[in-house]
């Protein structure tokens, strides 16, 4: 299973790193892994530890990152977070509605117990950005958690409420003390991004479409549709600015 790493700003979005996750009934099988040319040097990586690895490369190729954000496996990995945290990396990363957390009240509490103690008042309804279907317009809220945190950082858990049944999802928080909730919203918005990418690699770049059984085969065919997708959406975000600079022209 691959593990990928997502870029996505107002110009556009691609995949731009990748690792390939191996089971440890395949890291513990050397045979197997020799089979399918899994250098020895390779063994088991949650897909957490994965993911640091692949934002160490992103923040030592100085690419600028506002925010961070990711689904429950990454969100529920306290390691991530404390990492994130130490870099001083904003993130908004979604978890389990059993995610224990720091209350304002200095005990751990579980973030379903957090949103239910929320009034009614607290809740907006903001667009997480448009989908599909136009935009995706849901109820939010935020609890402040960790009082003892990093003076100018705030820590929270966001909670979305779908509007048609009621139906919760989390979310910790981490960023400087001044951002709203339609900052949060809109950075836990940006993770449908990551989707999209997938969806155009697919379909353009031939992303999912390989039979390769080699450890080397599977980077190098994963590599070139990355590449492959990351030109294409350069190419449509200069082409989607030289309309807006000839669409300012007169005469």
């Amino acid at each position: 299973m691959g593990v990928f790493l997502a870029y996505a700003s107002r110009h556009g979005h691609a995949l731009i790193d990748r690792e390939l996750y191996l089971p440890e009934s395949w890291t513990n099988d050397r045979p197997r892994c020799w089979q399918a040319a899994i250098p020895d040097e390779v063994g088991f990586h949650t897909k957490p530890e994965l993911a640091r690895v692949m934002l160490e490369r992103a923040l030592e190729a100085k690419v600028p990152v506002a925010w961070v954000t990711g689904d429950e496996v990454y969100g529920g990995d306290g390691r991530l977070r404390r990492w994130l945290e130490e870099r001083d990396l904003p993130h908004v990363l979604a978890v389990k509605r059993s995610q224990a957390l720091w209350s304002m009240r200095l005990r751990q509490e579980r973030a379903r117990k957090l949103a239910g103690q929320l009034p009614a008042r607290a809740w907006r309804q903001l667009s997480a950005g448009d989908g599909a279907k136009g935009p995706r317009v849901y109820a939010w809220a935020r609890v402040p958690i960790r009082p003892l945190g990093e003076p100018g950082r705030g820590h929270w858990l966001l909670v979305r409420r779908r509007l048609k049944d009621g139906e919760l999802a989390f979310y910790v928080c981490y960023g400087p003390a001044q951002t709203t909730l339609a900052e949060l919203v809109q950075v836990a918005g940006t993770r449908w991004m990551v989707e999209c990418s997938f969806q155009q690699a697919k379909g353009q770049t031939g992303l999912d479409h390989y039979q390769v059984r080699r450890y080397d085969a599977w980077y190098r065919h994963i590599t070139l549709a990355m590449l492959a997708n990351a030109f294409l959406a350069v190419m449509r975000a200069t082409a989607v600015k030289a309309v807006a600079v000839a669409d300012t022209g007169g005469c």
